[in-house]
C-alpha cells in the first residue's frame, strides 16, 4: 500500500510541477479544501467540460442545456431538504481540536481471550483493516497478555452507543474522552444578499446544481421544443462545507459538477431501462477520454442505504491510488424533487403528454459527475514512467480530445532562420484552431521529453528537409516515439481525426 500513496504523491507534485493544479491563496498558507487550476490545469478541465457538453448535449436531440445561478432564493434548499437534511454527522477532539466525520471514524474493540484491552479508533482508507491489526498488536503487546487476539469487528463512531463512545481514544492523541459525541453539522456556506445582514437576507451557495434545473423545468417546458424523455444538463459551480476534505482534489469544498436530470415518464416499467442506458451511456463515456477500462466499475446502492424517495442509485467507480471510490452517482430519483417544489412554490409543475393526453410530474435519472474528480482520474490514468535506452520518463498519455496542448511545433536547431520562420509560421496556422505550443530551446530529444511530461500527443518538427525536399514534417507520437513525415494540410486532417473526432 505504500506504493499506491507515494503514486498519489508523485501525481501531485507533477500537477504543482507543471502548472496543473495550486494550492488556493498558497502564499498565504492555502485554505483547505479549495484549490486553483494553472495554465494547463484550466486547459484540460475546460477540454474535460467541452469533450461533456458535445457528447451529452449537442450531439443528443433529446437535451437542453441550462446555467442556473449560484445563489437561489433559499425557499429552493427548503423545499429540496438541504437546509434540514443536509447534515454530515461530525465529532470533535478536544483536546487536539481535530474534526472528523463519524461515519469515516471506524473503532473497534480490542479483546483477548474473551477479556477486553480497550479501543482502537482510526481514520476509514483502505489499509484500514491492516492498520487496525497493528494497533492490536501492539495494545496486547503493551499490555503483556497471553492467549490469542478475537477478530476486530470494526465499527463506523456513530454506531456506537454513547457508554461506548466514551471508552474511545482520539485517533489524533490516544487519549480516551476526548472525542465528542456525533452532532449533525450542515454543510452548506451562508451568505447575504443585500444591504441588510439579517435573517431576511440570508442565503446560501448552493451545493448542488440539481436544484436549478427542477426550478426551471416549468420555463424549459413552455419556452423549447422538448418533449418526455428529455434531459436538462448543467455544468457549474457548487460549494459544500465538507468536514474532511481529503484526497487532493478528490474531495474538495468547492468543485464543479456536469449534471443531467433526464425526465422519463411515470411507470414502474420505464425507469429500469432508462436507468441501465445511462450506466451503459456514462461509461463508454469515460472510455472516450481516456480512462483506463480496468480502473472503471459499479457499485449498487442497497436499498436499506437508498434516500427514501430513490427507485436506484448506481455509482460508476474508479481505482485512484488511495482505493476505489465513486466517479459519477447516476441515480432513479422518481418525481421528489419536481413535487416538493409544486408543493413549496404553489406552482403547477406537471407536464402535458401529447401521445397521452394526461398530465403528470415525471420521474427522473440523474447522472451526476465532479469536473474535478474526472480531472483527477484523468491524471491518474494518463501518469506512466517509461523506460526507454535505460532513461526513465514521466509520461502523461493524456488522450488527445481532452490533452491540454495538443500538438507542439519545433524546428530542428534554432540558428537557422529559414527553419525558425517554417516552424513559427505552421505554429500559428495550427494555433487558430487549438492550443498548441512552440519551443526552440534544447536538443530535440530534451524537447520532446519536455513536451512528453505535460502530456503532448504530438510533436512536430521543422528539419532541413522540409525546406529542402518535399516540404513534410515530421510527426513524433508521444505514445510509441514513432514518427512519419506529413505535409502540413496532412498534418491538420491528422490533428482534426484525432483531436475531434
Amino acid at each position: 500500500m505504500a506504493k499506491e500513496t507515494s503514486l498519489l504523491d508523485e501525481i501531485v507534485s507533477l500537477a504543482k510541477r507543471r502548472g496543473f493544479v495550486f494550492q488556493s491563496s498558497e502564499i498565504y498558507g492555502g485554505l483547505n479544501g479549495f484549490f486553483d487550476y494553472g495554465p494547463l490545469g484550466v486547459e484540460l478541465r475546460k477540454n474535460i467540460k467541452d469533450a461533456w457538453w458535445e457528447d451529452m448535449v449537442r450531439r443528443r436531440d433529446d437535451m437542453v442545456g441550462l446555467d442556473s445561478g449560484i445563489i437561489m432564493n433559499p425557499k429552493v434548499w427548503q423545499a429540496s431538504g438541504h437546509i434540514d437534511g443536509f447534515t454530515d454527522p461530525m465529532v470533535d477532539c478536544k483536546e487536539s481540536k481535530m474534526r472528523y466525520r463519524a461515519d469515516q471514524l471506524f473503532v473497534a474493540e480490542v479483546r483477548v481471550d474473551g477479556s477486553s484491552l480497550g479501543w482502537i479508533s482510526l481514520i476509514e482508507s483502505e489499509e484500514m483493516e491492516e492498520e487496525a491489526k497493528e494497533k492490536a498488536d501492539r495494545m496486547k503487546r503493551k499490555a503483556a497478555m497471553q492467549g490469542s487476539l478475537e477478530s476486530l469487528d470494526l465499527r463506523p463512531y456513530d454506531e456506537l452507543d454513547a457508554e461506548e463512545q466514551s471508552q474511545v481514544p482520539s485517533p489524533a492523541t490516544g487519549t480516551v474522552g476526548s472525542l465528542t459525541p456525533p452532532r449533525e453539522f450542515n454543510m452548506m456556506f451562508e451568505t447575504h444578499v443585500g444591504a441588510l445582514r439579517d435573517a431576511s437576507s440570508l442565503c446560501y451557495l448552493r451545493p448542488e446544481t440539481a436544484q436549478g434545473i427542477f426550478a426551471n423545468f416549468k420555463n424549459v417546458v413552455d419556452t423549447g421544443r422538448v418533449k418526455v424523455p428529455f434531459g436538462i444538463a448543467q455544468i457549474g459551480k457548487a460549494f459544500r462545507n465538507e468536514i474532511t476534505p481529503r484526497n487532493f482534489i478528490f474531495r474538495s469544498r468547492e468543485f464543479e459538477q456536469m449534471e443531467i436530470e433526464y425526465f422519463i415518464p411515470p411507470g414502474e416499467e420505464e425507469w429500469g431501462r432508462y436507468h441501465r442506458e445511462w450506466i451503459d451511456t456514462r461509461k463508454a463515456w469515460f472510455g472516450s477520454i481516456g480512462l483506463t477500462k480496468e480502473f472503471l466499475g459499479e457499485e449498487v446502492h442497497p436499498k436499506e442505504k437508498l434516500a427514501h424517495y430513490a427507485q436506484a442509485c448506481t455509482d460508476i467507480t474508479f481505482k485512484f491510488p488511495f482505493g476505489e471510490h465513486e466517479l459519477e452517482g447516476i441515480a432513479a430519483r422518481g418525481n421528489f424533487d419536481l413535487s416538493q417544489h409544486q408543493e413549496h412554490s404553489g406552482k403547477n409543475l406537471e407536464y402535458f403528454d401529447e401521445a397521452l393526453k394526461a398530465k403528470y410530474l415525471p420521474n427522473v435519472i440523474e447522472p451526476s459527475l465532479g469536473v474535478d474528480r474526472t480531472f483527477l482520474a484523468v491524471l491518474c490514468s494518463a501518469y506512466q514512467i517509461d523506460e526507454i535506452e535505460g532513461e526513465k520518463r514521466t509520461v502523461l498519455r493524456f488522450h488527445p480530445r481532452v490533452a491540454p496542448v495538443k500538438a507542439g511545433v519545433f524546428p530542428l536547431v534554432k540558428n537557422k532562420p529559414e527553419l525558425v520562420d517554417r516552424a513559427k509560421s505552421f505554429y500559428h496556422r495550427l494555433q487558430r484552431k487549438w492550443n498548441v505550443l512552440y519551443d526552440q530551446g534544447g536538443a530535440i530529444g530534451r524537447r520532446y521529453r519536455r513536451i512528453d511530461e505535460i502530456g503532448v500527443p504530438f510533436g512536430l518538427t521543422v528539419d532541413f528537409e522540409t525546406l529542402e525536399g518535399d516540404g513534410t514534417i515530421t510527426v513524433r507520437d508521444r505514445d510509441t516515439t514513432k514518427q512519419e513525415r506529413l505535409s502540413e494540410d496532412e498534418i491538420v486532417s491528422f490533428l482534426e481525426e484525432k483531436i475531434d473526432p
